[in-house]
């Protein structure tokens, strides 16, 4: 059986190949990186200014120079922002879940961002399209969590407004 992220990185890869050499170039920005990369790995910055605990790899849509992440209402990333955290870290590609990632991500293409819960229902539905073109292999199970759960408040919707 094909596992959602193999699936998901042989198809990104083979959609990316003509922009990686872009990403490792001096000059280069977190727009090329997130214009090649299926995920982003992403950290609330606590009120002393330390990267959270909770950091994770996740799927997100570019849409008008922000990045928006789904995510479960009760996850740590949306109680920060609830909590008035709004600073965050985002590292752009993919070397595997976090947990196993030995901390590789930090090489990553990163940029500092503004987050924000975003309740727009306009706004959703741009992003889950945009979603939906990204991740196509699996939007016909995901497609419908995404859009259920901001329905139902079992999910929200933040936005990463890069601040560099």
């Amino acid at each position: 059986m094909i596992s959602r992220r193999t699936l998901l990185k042989t198809s990104a890869a083979a959609a990316a190949l003509p922009l990686l050499p872009a990403i490792g170039r001096a000059g280069s920005s977190w727009r090329d990186a997130a214009e090649a990369s299926p995920l982003i790995y992403l950290t609330p910055i606590q009120s002393n200014g330390a990267e959270s605990r909770c950091q994770a790899e996740i799927w997100f849509a570019s849409v008008d120079g922000a990045m928006y992440v789904v995510t479960a209402a009760e996850a740590w990333r949306a109680e920060a922002v609830r909590q008035g955290l709004s600073g965050a870290r985002i590292w752009i590609g993919d070397v595997g879940p976090w947990r196993g990632a030995d901390g590789k991500y930090k090489a990553l293409p990163a940029v500092d961002a503004r987050a924000s819960l975003e309740a727009d229902a306009a706004v959703h539905s741009q992003v889950l399209e945009a979603m939906g073109a990204k991740y196509s292999a699996e939007w016909d199970t995901w497609g419908p969590r995404f859009r259920n759960g901001l329905a139902d408040g079992t999910r929200v919707m933040l936005k990463y407004e890069p601040t560099a």
